[in-house]
């Protein structure tokens, strides 16, 4: 495993998030951290994320409890590309922590124990 490259999408105000950091730390990963809410993916960067986690509809990655969510109405769009717009604009749509294995396996850190499938090869 000293040779996997993690990195993990992470938002240090969350508890989840630190949790899964933690959880990677205490099996000896130091994962490259992204602070996606200060640095989000682009577009292409997310779609690549949604193909990892084997999701076809950007919505099942997106946190639709938050403000902004109702705000700009997304629960009647269905153009994947205006969800992804939306994530890549308002990063805080995006569902934290996510984590990533060599850019070849990714899993969402919610429980934090689903980052245990990734510490195997």
């Amino acid at each position: 495993m000293a040779n996997a490259n993690f990195e993990i999408f992470h938002n240090p105000r969350c508890s989840k998030s630190r949790q899964t950091l933690q959880r990677l730390l205490d099996a000896g990963i130091e994962p490259t951290i992204t602070e996606y809410l200060t640095s989000p993916p682009t577009a292409d960067r997310l779609r690549a994320i949604l193909d990892l986690l084997g999701l076809a509809d950007p919505r099942a990655l997106m946190r639709t409890k938050e403000a902004v969510y109702g705000e700009l109405g997304l629960g009647s769009i269905d153009a994947p590309d205006a969800l992804i717009d939306a994530m890549t604009a308002h990063p805080i749509l995006i569902e934290r922590p996510i984590v990533i294995r060599d850019d070849a396996r990714a899993v969402v850190g919610r429980p934090p124990e689903n980052v245990d499938a990734l510490l195997t090869p």
